[in-house]
């Protein structure tokens, strides 16, 4: 069997949310690091697999999946079940409101507000923290009378909005006023197959 191969950074969330599920999965795998900074997703021969330039980038076999999101779909419909992400209608656009919230809120507040402090990058750090607060108090409504995201269980909603909240005092944002989300941060790393971000 091929083993799959995942272009990825070390210290990218994105990334890090695809390394996260393959672990949970049981899924074996190759990394092959790339990195952004030195331009190694601008060349021509990664362009052939994400045509944005950007990483994570998923290969098994002759399936080339980019964006974390898709990847983390992909995954538990090819390797998974329904637990992951729930076939009905219902359940499935519970999972999807997370992962919009992963990609706005916490894109947008946390992520940012992270490269602005580690990388300087020229983001308003006190506008940052702004954006990220609708959806940690969406976040601490939910946990306060429920233990997952979307569901009674663990799903993908859960590994998309987990790394850049678990990285939040790496962009000087504080979790004390969240303290339903910081339980939950513990409830998923004491979880079978949780890995660190960095190993």
């Amino acid at each position: 069997m091929t083993t799959m191969k995942l272009y990825d950074l070390d210290l990218s969330g994105n990334c890090y949310k695809v390394r996260l599920l393959l672990a949970m999965l049981g899924l074996e795998h190759e990394r092959v690091r790339t990195d952004t900074r030195a331009g190694e997703t601008l060349t021509p021969a990664f362009k052939r697999l994400n045509p944005r330039g950007q990483i994570p980038v998923l290969v098994d076999g002759e399936t080339v999946i980019w964006d974390s999101m898709a990847i983390l779909v992909y995954l538990v419909r090819r390797y998974g079940d329904e637990h992951w992400l729930p076939n009905d209608p219902l359940g499935e656009a519970r999972v999807m409101q997370w992962l919009a919230v992963s990609e706005n809120e916490l894109l947008y507040g946390l992520a940012r507000a992270r490269v602005t402090v580690l990388f300087n990058r020229p983001f308003d750090l006190a506008q940052c923290h702004r954006d990220a607060q609708p959806g940690l108090e969406a976040m601490e409504q939910r946990l306060e009378a429920h233990p997952w995201l979307a569901a009674d269980h663990l799903t993908i909603a859960d590994i998309a909005c987990y790394p850049y909240v678990s990285l939040a005092d790496e962009g000087h944002f504080s979790l004390a006023p969240y303290p339903a989300v910081q339980a939950w941060l513990k409830r998923l790393e004491a979880q079978a197959g949780w890995v660190p971000m960095v190993a």
